[in-house]
């Protein structure tokens, strides 16, 4: 069941289009991926369906209500974590959950929050004196203390180092196993590869794709290549195997790039040929690869 559904939606500012009348649904239970480089639109998009922004075109129904119209029903029914978020340097982390939770009906007990985002030791630090990881855990509980159906985390993990984002990874994991919808905005593409059920990939102010992660990456003609030390024969002569497009020689290395299910085909030219290679690797197409071939440009450019 879809708990969001937009369609066409666009929106303009000092009469510059940003959105292009855009349409995608979220289903129920899923993680979300909001996918595209800054200036492409994914905050406005997600500012309209929170109902922070008036659309200028479009429809918008979120668990059944319309954002603007409804707006009061809807904050009680979703949770927010917006790109910039902050709080007062000396508030404590009890105070800011206590606080939140006063703003809604039937809110969570921040008690409980505390354990299960790892906060509990930290329940009396200032807001100022917590680290990268701790300050985004408590943007999560926060988010989460009016027991929304669906929350909205807006680039969750920028700032932080490896380790605390794959540790963050796990916490947005844990959200959706209890049970809450899931949008996450990001442009990190490991982050999406690896959280996302589905991912919707913007640029310039359009969906330029909608699929699973995988299916993105799949169904895009993105090159790749395959690597491994010759032991014996030439290999040039892969260089006339069906979907290969390049063979590099380096001493005793070789790097043959190519599209589609070129692997198979060399491999199977290697073994017809009787030419001996060692520590093959075929590198694996990445959501970065797919983004190029969709948009013409690295995301991190």
């Amino acid at each position: 069941m879809a708990v969001i559904e937009v369609t066409d939606l666009t929106k303009r500012y000092a009469g510059q289009t940003v959105l292009n009348g855009i349409s995608f649904s979220v289903e129920e239970g899923e993680i979300f991926g909001i996918l595209g480089p800054n200036g492409t639109g994914k905050t406005t998009t997600v500012e309209c369906v929170e109902g922070l922004r008036r659309p200028d075109g479009g429809t918008i129904r979120v668990l059944g209500l319309d954002p603007i119209k409804d707006g009061r029903e809807l904050r009680e029914l979703i949770g927010v974590q917006l790109q910039h978020t902050q709080l007062p340097e000396n508030i404590k982390v009890w105070e800011a959950l206590d606080l939140y939770a006063s703003f809604y009906a039937n809110p969570r007990d921040w008690r409980e929050l505390l354990e299960q985002w790892g906060l509990a030791d930290k329940r009396n630090a200032r807001f100022g004196k917590l680290s990268g990881g701790q300050k985004q855990r408590l943007f999560i509980a926060l988010a989460l203390v009016g027991n929304p159906k669906v929350a909205f985390l807006d680039e969750l993990t920028t700032g932080l180092d490896p380790q605390a984002r794959r540790a963050t990874w796990e916490v947005i994991k844990q959200v959706r196993a209890s049970g809450v919808t899931v949008v996450l905005v990001s442009h990190f593409m490991d982050e999406v590869e690896e959280l996302c059920d589905r991912v919707a990939v913007f640029d310039g102010g359009d969906i330029v794709a909608l699929d699973t992660p995988a299916g993105l990456i799949d169904g895009v003609d993105a090159e790749h290549q395959m690597r491994f030390r010759l032991m014996t024969g030439d290999a040039s002569l892969l260089s006339e195997v069906p979907g290969v497009t390049g063979v590099t020689t380096k001493g005793d290395q070789v790097v043959v790039t190519g599209r589609g299910d070129f692997a198979t085909a060399v491999t199977a030219a290697l073994a017809r040929n009787h030419v001996m290679v060692a520590d093959l690797r075929i590198d694996k197409r990445t959501l970065d690869d797919a983004f190029v071939a969709l948009t013409g440009r690295s995301l991190h450019l």
